[in-house]
């Protein structure tokens, strides 16, 4: 039997292909709550290739995905079968298959594969992160100011000083900003040092926990904290996560 970290590999890179496979066909897709905010097909089909091993492989655990899925379970493993779809279904390559598995002390383990680079990144609480079986560790001992911000602004938020005044004092802050369009791949690629910091807001837990696992498996760290009526997710080194979240408390 495979044990849990080999069994999430199996899961993303499963997924991944397929949904890459439905693609080269072609995909049919519909909207959930704005113009940018897609579900293909594919993203339903990966969904249940993961809850149909998850189901056999770990009858017990609980599964809580993207496009619907929930069981309950003592442990739980959150599903983004297709994270970026809107990356996806325009053929732009940032985007990619991610799940954590969950217990009582916060997130275990996680994998994510980004499939346009067959980059495979496993790692979590108790695991160092590796990508491709290669060791990765986050950038440390840098200040903001010198490193590259990952985040995003959804433009019909722009209205809403809670979001924005918090997030302009942050990317005011950084060297340069980066919006890829998939969380995961984000925190994947900040585990790996290629990014210096990350924060969102008010971001679902299947797009928070698989990055996170990875980031604190990297020798980061991790917080959330509520501002401005919204609840922000943050990543990178110590010193980078304690900066950003004191220039969104503004102190």
């Amino acid at each position: 039997m495979l044990n849990d970290l080999d069994l999430a590999a199996s899961l993303v890179r499963g997924a991944g292909l397929q949904a890459a496979a439905m693609r080269r066909i072609g995909l049919s897709t519909t909207r959930k709550t704005s113009v940018s905010d897609l579900v293909s097909d594919a993203d339903q089909a990966a969904e249940q290739l993961i809850v149909d091993r998850l189901r056999d492989a770990r009858p017990d655990d609980g599964i809580v995905g993207e496009e619907g899925t929930s069981f309950a379970g003592t442990r739980t493993w959150f599903v983004d079968p297709v994270d970026g779809t809107y990356n996806f279904v325009s053929g732009l390559p940032f985007w990619c298959s991610a799940v954590a598995l969950v217990d009582e002390q916060g997130p275990l383990l996680a994998a994510v594969y980004h499939v346009e680079s067959d980059e495979l990144w496993l790692g979590g609480r108790d695991t160092p992160t590796t990508c491709n079986g290669v060791s990765v560790h986050v950038t440390d001992g840098r200040p903001l100011a010198e490193l590259s911000l990952a985040s995003y602004l959804h433009p019909a938020t722009l209205p809403d000083d809670g979001v924005r005044l918090p997030l302009l004092r942050v990317l005011r802050a950084a060297a340069t900003v980066r919006m890829l369009g998939s969380g995961s791949v984000e925190l994947a690629f900040l585990a790996g040092g290629r990014l210096g910091g990350w924060v969102h807001y008010d971001a679902p837990d299947w797009d928070w926990l698989p990055g996170a696992a990875l980031v604190l498996g990297a020798g980061g760290a991790t917080h959330v904290t509520d501002v401005g009526g919204h609840r922000w997710h943050i990543a990178g080194s110590r010193h980078v996560v304690d900066e950003i979240t004191a220039l969104l408390e503004n102190r």
